[in-house]
């Protein structure tokens, strides 16, 4: 049985489009059939609030983690068919105090998904701006590594820590972890900046980034607080284009490797 694809959308900077490709790569996906599960691991939330899924009310990843809760019990539909959302709440900020001491305390995400790993095609994890033991979490869990960087002046600073912990923890706790790409996002091709950051990163990850680049766009922005992915918010937008063609990239990807669902350290 083919397991699902769990990716983890990953970039210790704020503000790289991070939850944005969260949402509507998955809202894309879940647009060309596949069942989609995004997990919204930033205690901020606002992919749980950008998915149209408001208030704390019932289980959230939080109690997954810390409580002991089953994944499925957190699990929630969104407006979209195929696509479903585990929320997070601003308790999850307290997470990285309380699994300090807790026993596989790197591995608790990646338990709490087996028992639904045969019932998604892709699981999307939306990462928090900290390299801290949520990420971590989020990287032991995941087969994948997404990694968004925005074109602009700050775009690569930062990304050679990034790969030491990528790399930390591929070696120490999850060795089926792989980069499934870099996506350019924040793209204007009006300036100069956007094309040489876009070169820059094009010379430096060669054919592992996307041929897909989200571009700077005010429906995108617009899009989160109306809890709608862009795809339903104005689908005819180039957001809403883009975004179409980064899913049909990464079901390429996932129907060429088929889903492994989550690496055991040792198998």
């Amino acid at each position: 049985m083919a397991l699902a694809h769990v990716t983890a959308i990953l970039n210790q900077k704020g503000g790289v489009g991070k939850t944005t490709t969260a949402i509507n790569l998955g809202a894309c996906v879940a647009g060309e059939g596949r069942r989609v599960l995004v997990i919204d691991m930033d205690p901020q939330a606002n992919c749980t609030s950008g998915l149209g899924i408001e208030g704390a009310d019932g289980q959230t990843i939080y109690n997954v983690l810390c409580d002991s809760a089953a994944m499925a019990d957190a699990v929630r539909a969104t407006a979209a068919e195929r696509l479903f959302v585990v929320p997070s709440t601003i308790d999850l900020a307290g997470a990285e105090v309380e699994l300090v001491t807790a026993i596989a305390r790197e591995s608790r995400l990646r338990e709490a998904l087996r028992p639904v790993l045969a019932g998604y095609d892709y699981i999307l994890l939306d990462t928090p701006p900290s390299l801290g033991l949520l990420t971590v979490n989020c990287l032991t869990g995941a087969n994948w590594v997404l990694i968004p960087i925005q074109c602009e002046y700050y775009a690569l600073q930062g990304l050679a820590q990034l790969g030491r912990t990528v790399q930390l923890v591929e070696r120490h706790l999850n060795p089926g972890l792989k980069l499934m790409g870099v996506l350019l996002t924040m793209f204007d091709g009006r300036t100069k900046l956007s094309r040489e950051v876009a070169d820059r990163v094009r010379e430096q990850f060669g054919a592992r980034v996307f041929q897909t680049v989200i571009p700077r766009s005010v429906r995108l922005s617009e899009a989160p607080s109306y809890g709608q992915p862009i795809i339903a918010y104005d689908a005819s937008s180039k957001g809403a284009e883009a975004y179409a063609q980064l899913a049909k990239e990464v079901i390429r990807i996932g129907d060429e490797t088929q889903g492994t669902g989550v690496a055991d350290p040792g198998n």
